[in-house]
């Protein structure tokens, strides 16, 4: 398993950040490998809304069926899953007088035989997570 963790403040509120993150169909917007991202069913996002998520990973395009997990004041839990890996993003956050301090968790479980080039692939990972750190403040600065 592959986890990186990045914690950063951003200049909203928590229930506006919230509010942004629960919607995994932004994720094209913060995360600089996803490609696209589209919500495979209708609502209000809840437990259980799913989007299809278009990755680009050193050079290669993948997909990965996601879903909210858990939606909760502080907390969201999305899991994403093909034939080749789970990915777990774990989002905590902290209000902190009209800012919100993130913590962004990502692990990535490889099944099979992605599972021997996983700890190969740790540096590609920290530089995604570099760019999370990086973007989501931005976007969300600017909204």
């Amino acid at each position: 398993m592959v986890t990186v963790v990045r914690r950063f403040t951003v200049s909203r509120p928590a229930d506006a950040v919230l509010g942004y993150l629960a919607d995994f169909g932004n994720t094209p917007e913060w995360d600089p490998g996803t490609v696209r991202c589209a919500r495979l069913d209708d609502g209000p996002v809840r437990p259980g809304s799913r989007w299809l998520n278009t990755s680009r990973f050193r050079g290669r395009t993948t997909e990965l069926t996601y879903r909210l997990d858990r939606l909760e004041p502080g907390r969201l839990v999305f899991v994403g899953e093909n034939r080749t890996v789970t990915a777990t993003d774990d989002i905590a956050l902290f209000a902190l007088d009209g800012r919100t301090e993130v913590v962004y968790e990502a692990r990535l479980r490889f099944k099979g035989a992605a599972r021997l080039v996983a700890p190969f692939m740790r540096a590609e990972f920290e530089r995604l997570a570099d760019g999370v750190e990086q973007r989501l403040p931005e976007v969300l600065g600017a909204r």
